[in-house]
Protein backbone atom coordinates (compact mmCIF):
# COMPACT_ATOMS: atom_id res chain seq x y z
CA UNK A 1 0.00 0.00 0.00
CA UNK A 2 2.83 2.41 0.91
CA UNK A 3 4.51 1.66 -2.42
CA UNK A 4 1.29 2.40 -4.29
CA UNK A 5 0.87 5.71 -2.43
CA UNK A 6 4.48 6.67 -3.10
CA UNK A 7 4.15 5.87 -6.79
CA UNK A 8 0.87 7.77 -6.94
CA UNK A 9 2.37 10.85 -5.30
CA UNK A 10 5.34 10.70 -7.65
CA UNK A 11 2.99 10.45 -10.62
CA UNK A 12 0.96 13.44 -9.41
CA UNK A 13 4.14 15.49 -8.91
CA UNK A 14 5.41 14.53 -12.35
CA UNK A 15 2.07 15.44 -13.91
CA UNK A 16 2.03 18.79 -12.08
CA UNK A 17 5.58 19.57 -13.24
CA UNK A 18 4.69 18.57 -16.79
CA UNK A 19 1.56 20.74 -16.67
CA UNK A 20 3.54 23.75 -15.48
CA UNK A 21 6.16 23.11 -18.15
CA UNK A 22 3.44 23.31 -20.78
CA UNK A 23 2.05 26.58 -19.39
CA UNK A 24 2.64 29.98 -20.91
CA UNK A 25 6.14 31.44 -20.53
CA UNK A 26 6.23 35.10 -19.54
CA UNK A 27 9.26 36.96 -20.86
CA UNK A 28 9.94 40.21 -19.05
CA UNK A 29 12.52 42.93 -19.69
CA UNK A 30 14.30 44.75 -16.86
CA UNK A 31 16.24 48.02 -17.20
CA UNK A 32 18.76 48.84 -14.49
CA UNK A 33 20.45 52.13 -13.69
CA UNK A 34 23.81 50.42 -13.19
CA UNK A 35 26.50 49.40 -15.66
CA UNK A 36 26.88 45.75 -16.73
CA UNK A 37 29.52 44.79 -14.17
CA UNK A 38 28.47 46.89 -11.18
CA UNK A 39 29.03 44.74 -8.08
CA UNK A 40 26.29 44.19 -5.50
CA UNK A 41 23.78 46.57 -7.15
CA UNK A 42 23.95 44.65 -10.42
CA UNK A 43 24.07 41.32 -8.60
CA UNK A 44 20.65 42.00 -7.05
CA UNK A 45 18.97 42.09 -10.47
CA UNK A 46 20.72 38.94 -11.63
CA UNK A 47 19.90 37.05 -8.42
CA UNK A 48 16.27 38.10 -8.64
CA UNK A 49 15.92 36.97 -12.26
CA UNK A 50 17.53 33.61 -11.49
CA UNK A 51 15.29 33.02 -8.48
CA UNK A 52 12.15 33.96 -10.40
CA UNK A 53 13.08 31.59 -13.21
CA UNK A 54 13.83 28.67 -10.92
CA UNK A 55 10.82 29.11 -8.63
CA UNK A 56 8.47 29.36 -11.62
CA UNK A 57 10.02 26.32 -13.33
CA UNK A 58 10.99 28.51 -16.27
CA UNK A 59 7.64 30.28 -16.66
CA UNK A 60 9.22 33.63 -15.72
CA UNK A 61 12.18 34.59 -17.87
CA UNK A 62 13.70 38.02 -17.26
CA UNK A 63 16.16 39.74 -19.57
CA UNK A 64 18.33 42.39 -17.93
CA UNK A 65 19.51 45.44 -19.86
CA UNK A 66 22.20 47.48 -18.10
CA UNK A 67 22.77 51.20 -18.64
CA UNK A 68 25.21 50.58 -21.49
CA UNK A 69 22.41 48.83 -23.40
CA UNK A 70 19.43 51.15 -22.91
CA UNK A 71 21.60 54.33 -22.62
CA UNK A 72 19.35 55.97 -20.01
CA UNK A 73 20.53 55.28 -16.43
CA UNK A 74 18.13 57.87 -15.05
CA UNK A 75 15.37 57.01 -17.52
CA UNK A 76 14.31 53.78 -15.81
CA UNK A 77 11.20 55.36 -14.22
CA UNK A 78 9.84 56.53 -17.57
CA UNK A 79 10.79 53.36 -19.44
CA UNK A 80 8.96 51.12 -16.97
CA UNK A 81 6.02 53.52 -16.66
CA UNK A 82 5.48 53.52 -20.44
CA UNK A 83 5.86 49.76 -20.79
CA UNK A 84 9.07 49.94 -22.81
CA UNK A 85 10.41 47.79 -19.97
CA UNK A 86 8.37 45.63 -17.62
CA UNK A 87 10.72 45.95 -14.66
CA UNK A 88 13.44 48.25 -13.38
CA UNK A 89 16.15 48.23 -10.74
CA UNK A 90 17.19 51.65 -9.51
CA UNK A 91 16.82 53.96 -6.49
CA UNK A 92 13.67 55.83 -5.59
CA UNK A 93 15.32 59.18 -4.82
CA UNK A 94 16.44 59.55 -8.43
CA UNK A 95 12.85 60.47 -9.35
CA UNK A 96 12.40 63.44 -7.01
CA UNK A 97 12.33 65.82 -10.01
CA UNK A 98 9.40 63.89 -11.49
CA UNK A 99 7.53 62.86 -8.34
CA UNK A 100 8.95 64.53 -5.21
CA UNK A 101 7.41 62.02 -2.81
CA UNK A 102 9.47 59.18 -4.27
CA UNK A 103 12.59 60.38 -2.47
CA UNK A 104 11.28 59.23 0.93
CA UNK A 105 11.68 55.56 0.03
CA UNK A 106 15.45 55.34 -0.48
CA UNK A 107 16.98 56.78 2.68
CA UNK A 108 16.43 59.98 4.61
CA UNK A 109 19.10 62.07 6.38
CA UNK A 110 19.22 61.37 10.11
CA UNK A 111 16.52 58.75 9.53
CA UNK A 112 16.11 55.02 9.93
CA UNK A 113 18.92 52.50 9.66
CA UNK A 114 18.49 49.53 7.34
CA UNK A 115 16.88 47.16 9.83
CA UNK A 116 14.60 49.89 11.16
CA UNK A 117 13.59 50.87 7.63
CA UNK A 118 12.75 47.31 6.61
CA UNK A 119 10.58 47.03 9.69
CA UNK A 120 8.80 50.24 8.65
CA UNK A 121 8.29 48.98 5.10
CA UNK A 122 6.87 45.60 6.01
CA UNK A 123 5.32 46.22 9.44
CA UNK A 124 4.91 49.97 9.83
CA UNK A 125 2.89 50.98 6.77
CA UNK A 126 5.78 51.98 4.50
CA UNK A 127 4.85 49.65 1.64
CA UNK A 128 1.30 50.97 1.49
CA UNK A 129 2.51 54.57 1.36
CA UNK A 130 5.07 53.72 -1.32
CA UNK A 131 2.44 52.11 -3.56
CA UNK A 132 0.20 55.14 -3.04
CA UNK A 133 3.00 57.31 -4.45
CA UNK A 134 3.82 55.08 -7.42
CA UNK A 135 0.42 53.69 -8.42
CA UNK A 136 -0.83 56.84 -10.23
CA UNK A 137 2.15 56.48 -12.55
CA UNK A 138 1.30 52.92 -13.62
CA UNK A 139 4.06 51.64 -11.35
CA UNK A 140 4.60 49.45 -8.33
CA UNK A 141 7.74 49.67 -6.23
CA UNK A 142 9.32 47.02 -4.01
CA UNK A 143 12.45 47.18 -1.83
CA UNK A 144 15.31 46.09 -4.07
CA UNK A 145 18.27 45.62 -1.73
CA UNK A 146 20.07 47.81 0.75
CA UNK A 147 23.70 48.92 0.56
CA UNK A 148 23.51 49.63 4.31
CA UNK A 149 24.74 52.84 5.89
CA UNK A 150 26.52 55.06 3.37
CA UNK A 151 29.63 57.06 4.02
CA UNK A 152 29.44 60.87 3.96
CA UNK A 153 31.64 61.08 0.90
CA UNK A 154 35.08 61.84 -0.52
CA UNK A 155 36.36 65.43 -0.26
CA UNK A 156 39.44 66.98 -1.78
CA UNK A 157 39.70 69.41 1.13
CA UNK A 158 38.93 69.02 4.81
CA UNK A 159 35.64 70.46 6.06
CA UNK A 160 36.15 72.44 9.24
CA UNK A 161 33.11 74.72 9.24
CA UNK A 162 29.84 75.51 7.47
CA UNK A 163 31.76 78.18 5.57
CA UNK A 164 33.80 75.44 3.88
CA UNK A 165 30.59 74.14 2.29
CA UNK A 166 29.74 77.45 0.61
CA UNK A 167 29.91 76.94 -3.15
CA UNK A 168 31.21 73.38 -2.79
CA UNK A 169 30.28 71.38 -5.89
CA UNK A 170 29.27 67.90 -4.77
CA UNK A 171 27.61 64.90 -6.33
CA UNK A 172 24.91 63.98 -3.81
CA UNK A 173 21.36 62.97 -4.82
CA UNK A 174 18.06 62.85 -2.99
CA UNK A 175 16.98 64.81 0.05
CA UNK A 176 20.59 65.02 1.24
CA UNK A 177 21.35 67.12 -1.83
CA UNK A 178 18.58 69.52 -0.79
CA UNK A 179 20.09 69.71 2.70
CA UNK A 180 23.54 70.51 1.30
CA UNK A 181 22.05 73.19 -0.93
CA UNK A 182 20.34 74.76 2.07
CA UNK A 183 23.68 75.15 3.87
CA UNK A 184 25.37 76.68 0.83
CA UNK A 185 26.79 73.82 -1.24
CA UNK A 186 26.00 73.16 -4.90
CA UNK A 187 24.72 69.58 -5.20
CA UNK A 188 24.41 67.76 -8.50
CA UNK A 189 23.57 64.26 -9.68
CA UNK A 190 25.94 62.52 -12.06
CA UNK A 191 25.67 59.06 -13.61
CA UNK A 192 27.93 56.45 -11.96
CA UNK A 193 30.14 56.01 -15.01
CA UNK A 194 31.08 59.72 -15.05
CA UNK A 195 31.94 60.16 -11.36
CA UNK A 196 35.70 59.58 -11.38
CA UNK A 197 36.31 61.82 -14.38
CA UNK A 198 34.13 64.58 -12.89
CA UNK A 199 36.08 64.49 -9.64
CA UNK A 200 39.44 64.30 -11.41
CA UNK A 201 38.72 67.21 -13.74
CA UNK A 202 37.30 69.42 -11.01
CA UNK A 203 33.75 69.43 -12.32
CA UNK A 204 32.91 68.54 -8.73
CA UNK A 205 34.90 69.06 -5.52
CA UNK A 206 33.46 66.13 -3.60
CA UNK A 207 31.10 63.22 -3.99
CA UNK A 208 29.33 60.55 -2.08
CA UNK A 209 28.84 57.21 -3.74
CA UNK A 210 28.16 54.32 -1.37
CA UNK A 211 30.87 52.78 0.81
CA UNK A 212 34.18 50.90 0.52
CA UNK A 213 32.75 47.96 -1.47
CA UNK A 214 31.60 50.31 -4.22
CA UNK A 215 34.16 53.09 -3.79
CA UNK A 216 37.31 50.95 -3.94
CA UNK A 217 36.99 50.03 -7.60
CA UNK A 218 36.10 53.63 -8.51
CA UNK A 219 39.42 54.95 -7.19
CA UNK A 220 38.07 58.10 -5.54
CA UNK A 221 40.68 57.80 -2.76
CA UNK A 222 43.40 58.62 -5.32
CA UNK A 223 41.97 62.12 -5.82
CA UNK A 224 40.09 63.03 -2.65
CA UNK A 225 41.82 61.81 0.53
CA UNK A 226 39.21 62.92 3.11
CA UNK A 227 36.60 60.22 3.74
CA UNK A 228 33.69 61.47 5.84
CA UNK A 229 31.45 59.34 8.03
CA UNK A 230 27.72 58.86 7.58
CA UNK A 231 24.74 61.10 8.19
CA UNK A 232 22.68 61.29 5.01
CA UNK A 233 21.85 57.69 4.06
CA UNK A 234 21.65 55.50 7.15
CA UNK A 235 19.98 52.69 5.19
CA UNK A 236 20.08 53.20 1.44
CA UNK A 237 17.40 51.12 -0.26
CA UNK A 238 17.26 50.40 -3.98
CA UNK A 239 14.01 49.39 -5.66
CA UNK A 240 12.45 46.98 -8.09
CA UNK A 241 10.03 48.95 -10.24
CA UNK A 242 7.18 47.08 -11.95
CA UNK A 243 4.86 48.21 -14.72
CA UNK A 244 1.47 47.97 -13.03
CA UNK A 245 -0.45 46.82 -16.09
CA UNK A 246 2.12 44.09 -16.74
CA UNK A 247 1.91 43.01 -13.08
CA UNK A 248 -1.87 42.74 -13.27
CA UNK A 249 -1.58 40.59 -16.41
CA UNK A 250 0.50 37.95 -14.59
CA UNK A 251 -1.17 34.93 -12.97
CA UNK A 252 -1.42 35.22 -9.19
CA UNK A 253 1.17 32.52 -8.53
CA UNK A 254 3.72 34.33 -10.71
CA UNK A 255 3.04 37.59 -8.89
CA UNK A 256 3.81 35.82 -5.61
CA UNK A 257 6.93 34.22 -7.09
CA UNK A 258 8.15 37.57 -8.45
CA UNK A 259 7.56 39.39 -5.15
CA UNK A 260 9.32 36.57 -3.28
CA UNK A 261 12.27 36.83 -5.65
CA UNK A 262 12.39 40.59 -4.97
CA UNK A 263 12.52 40.04 -1.21
CA UNK A 264 15.14 37.29 -1.28
CA UNK A 265 17.36 39.21 -3.71
CA UNK A 266 17.03 42.32 -1.54
CA UNK A 267 18.11 40.39 1.56
CA UNK A 268 21.03 38.83 -0.31
CA UNK A 269 22.18 42.26 -1.47
CA UNK A 270 22.13 43.61 2.10
CA UNK A 271 24.22 40.70 3.41
CA UNK A 272 26.59 40.93 0.45
CA UNK A 273 27.05 44.67 1.02
CA UNK A 274 28.01 44.24 4.67
CA UNK A 275 30.57 41.56 3.85
CA UNK A 276 31.94 43.39 0.81
CA UNK A 277 32.32 46.67 2.71
CA UNK A 278 34.30 44.94 5.46
CA UNK A 279 36.61 43.23 2.97
CA UNK A 280 37.05 46.34 0.81
CA UNK A 281 37.73 48.66 3.74
CA UNK A 282 40.48 46.36 4.96
CA UNK A 283 42.09 46.40 1.50
CA UNK A 284 41.53 50.12 0.98
CA UNK A 285 43.33 50.96 4.21
CA UNK A 286 46.19 48.60 3.47
CA UNK A 287 46.73 50.04 -0.01
CA UNK A 288 46.02 53.67 0.89
CA UNK A 289 47.27 54.34 4.42
CA UNK A 290 46.95 58.10 3.87
CA UNK A 291 43.15 58.03 3.74
CA UNK A 292 41.90 60.48 6.37
CA UNK A 293 38.63 59.39 7.96
CA UNK A 294 36.77 62.38 9.37
CA UNK A 295 33.52 63.18 11.15
CA UNK A 296 31.79 66.36 10.10
CA UNK A 297 32.30 69.03 12.80
CA UNK A 298 29.39 69.49 15.21
CA UNK A 299 28.78 72.97 13.78
CA UNK A 300 28.21 71.42 10.35
CA UNK A 301 26.04 68.62 11.71
CA UNK A 302 23.87 71.09 13.62
CA UNK A 303 23.41 73.19 10.49
CA UNK A 304 22.46 70.15 8.42
CA UNK A 305 20.02 68.87 11.07
CA UNK A 306 18.34 72.28 11.14
CA UNK A 307 18.19 72.40 7.32
CA UNK A 308 16.81 68.87 7.20
CA UNK A 309 14.05 69.76 9.68
CA UNK A 310 13.11 72.90 7.74
CA UNK A 311 12.95 71.02 4.44
CA UNK A 312 10.78 68.25 5.87
CA UNK A 313 8.37 70.81 7.30
CA UNK A 314 8.21 72.61 3.97
CA UNK A 315 7.62 69.39 2.06
CA UNK A 316 4.88 68.30 4.45
CA UNK A 317 3.15 71.68 4.30
CA UNK A 318 2.80 71.54 0.50
CA UNK A 319 1.38 68.04 0.07
CA UNK A 320 -0.93 65.89 2.20
CA UNK A 321 0.67 62.62 1.08
CA UNK A 322 4.15 63.97 1.89
CA UNK A 323 2.83 64.99 5.31
CA UNK A 324 1.53 61.49 5.97
CA UNK A 325 4.82 59.90 4.86
CA UNK A 326 6.93 62.26 6.99
CA UNK A 327 4.71 61.68 10.03
CA UNK A 328 4.76 57.92 9.51
CA UNK A 329 8.55 57.84 9.30
CA UNK A 330 9.04 60.16 12.28
CA UNK A 331 6.60 58.26 14.50
CA UNK A 332 8.03 54.89 13.57
CA UNK A 333 11.61 56.11 14.07
CA UNK A 334 10.81 57.28 17.61
CA UNK A 335 9.33 53.90 18.45
CA UNK A 336 11.96 51.70 16.84
CA UNK A 337 14.95 53.84 17.88
CA UNK A 338 13.98 53.52 21.55
CA UNK A 339 14.52 49.78 21.11
CA UNK A 340 17.68 50.20 18.99
CA UNK A 341 19.20 52.40 21.71
CA UNK A 342 18.89 49.78 24.46
CA UNK A 343 19.73 46.84 22.20
CA UNK A 344 22.09 47.35 19.24
CA UNK A 345 23.58 50.69 20.32
CA UNK A 346 24.03 49.58 23.94
CA UNK A 347 25.78 46.42 22.78
CA UNK A 348 28.14 48.31 20.46
CA UNK A 349 28.93 50.86 23.16
CA UNK A 350 29.82 48.16 25.68
CA UNK A 351 31.47 45.64 23.37
CA UNK A 352 35.10 46.27 22.48
CA UNK A 353 37.18 44.04 20.24
CA UNK A 354 40.70 43.21 21.40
Amino acid sequence: MLLIKTVSLAAIAAFSLSAHSAEKVYRLKLAETWGPNTPILGDASKNMAKLANEMSNGRLQIRIDSANKHKAPFGVFDMVKSGQYDLGHSSSYYWKGKVPNTLFFSSMPFGMMTTEQYAWFYRGGGMELMQEVYSPHNLLSFPGGNSDIQMGGWFKKEINSVEDLKGLKMRIPGFAGEVFARVGAKPTNIAPGELFMSLERGTIDALEWVGPAFDLRMGFQKIAPYYYTAWHEPGSETQFLVNKRKWESLPKDLQVILETAFRVAAFDMYVQAIDANAVAWDKMLADNPDIKVRDFPEEVMDAMRAANKELLEEQASKDDLAKRIVESQEEYLKKVRAWTDISTKAYLDSSKLD
